[in-house]
């Protein structure tokens, strides 16, 4: 009874959030990110667009079958649609699956065709197939377009020279928390190229319960771009114990870590992702990765032969660049570090005289403020 009344006191906070005038993202996007997430796939057709800033009333058609002709793409992707038989609702008709797959195939191919500076990459697939069944194809199809050019433009460059730029951000995290496995880690020489298919997919490759993977995306889609590789190191984090028994070499801790638990304590460890990225920023983090890269050549033809490309997010280059700028002007420095630590200080004075807890929400209120700092860049073409 408690949860029902729960459910119904959120549903109808979210609905005030969509009916004010203007909307109310603040609020879509803490109620994403709380408890239970978005709720319903009904509430996220109304939701998802708000947090992506898609206008609904002017959709796109619906993509037709002619790009298939002249994309250099097409084989490829109808391959990896091909293989996707378990992203789709175990127990749906064979037709109407084989039908989501072709619309499946026209969407990405109409992403790639207006977009000619995005280039492909296996598992670009699994998003898509997410967006699909949830909000349907014309919705998908602006949805993932305005995704593709902003969250996820750093995969779909032509190179992966970035790639272990952003997963080099996983260790650090890490060590912050627990240096403990952070040393057996490196003393594994694993490396993070366990966690690559997490993160270019959103975790809709390696969780088969939907219900989770779409928790995931409201959580995602409500933070800011680089959510995803704290949510990648809080999952390791949970499993300590079991990193920590394992035989302290390469092979033995990738396949452990590369076999992701189904049953995991989802919630919680929303909650913990968010507590990470008020803690540990990435700005915090930038040298540390960066360090990590220059001595990370022994991963490189890991990454090489895992056939995946992409870029991470644009923040990390921007803030790398400023790193680099700040080094030749010391007074440079100083001044982006008070930029940088300034708004997260009135952040936590706002939290504590609302008087909300860091478990509860305060994190989660704090990561909304950081994603409402990105997002605004949504109507700015300066992404490359």
């Amino acid at each position: 009874a408690d949860f029902d009344a729960k459910k119904k006191r959120k549903v109808a906070e979210i609905y005030r959030a969509l009916n004010s005038d203007p909307v109310d993202v603040a609020v879509l996007r803490r109620m994403a990110i709380s408890e239970g997430g978005l709720l319903t796939d009904e509430i996220r057709c109304k939701v998802w667009p708000k947090l992506l800033s898609v206008n609904t009333d002017d959709l796109p058609p619906l993509p037709g079958k002619e790009l298939r002709e002249d994309s250099k793409d097409y084989q490829q992707v109808l391959l990896d649609v091909r293989r996707s038989l378990r992203r789709f609702p175990p127990g749906m008709p064979d037709d109407q699956r084989e039908g989501l797959q072709e619309e499946l195939i026209d969407i990405i191919l109409h992403v790639l065709k207006r977009n000619p500076q995005l280039h492909y990459y296996q598992g670009y697939h699994d998003i898509v197939v997410t967006f699909l069944l949830v909000v349907g194809g014309r919705l998908a199809t602006a949805l993932v377009e305005k995704l593709s050019t902003h969250h996820l433009r750093d995969f779909m460059d032509p190179t992966m020279d970035n790639t272990k730029h952003i997963l080099n951000y996983l260790m650090p995290i890490i060590d912050q928390v627990n240096p403990e496995v952070h040393g057996f880690m490196k003393s594994a020489e694993v490396g993070t190229i366990f966690a690559l298919s997490w993160l270019i997919t959103w975790f809709g490759h390696v969780l088969s319960d939907f219900r989770h993977v779409v928790r995931l995306y409201d959580f995602f889609l409500a933070c800011h771009p680089l959510m995803p590789i704290y949510f990648a190191a809080v999952i390791v984090l949970h499993r300590e114990q079991e990193v920590l028994d394992c035989e302290c070499d390469m092979a033995s801790v990738h396949h452990l870590l590369s076999q992701i638990p189904q049953d995991l304590p989802y919630e919680s460890l929303i909650s913990k992702a968010g507590d990470l990225f008020v803690q540990f920023p990435p700005s915090k983090l930038t040298k540390e990765a960066a360090q990590a890269e220059r001595t990370a050549a022994s991963t490189f033809k890991d990454f090489e032969l895992a056939s995946v490309q992409q870029r991470p997010d644009t923040v990390l280059r921007q803030r790398f660049r400023e790193r680099l700028r700040g080094e030749e002007r010391p007074r440079g420095e100083e001044r982006t570090k008070s930029i940088l630590t300034k708004p997260r200080t009135n952040r936590f004075v706002k939290l504590a005289v609302m008087g909300l807890t860091v478990a509860l929400g305060a994190a989660a209120l704090a990561v909304v403020k950081s994603a409402l700092e990105w997002a605004p860049k949504f109507e700015l073409q300066i992404f490359p």
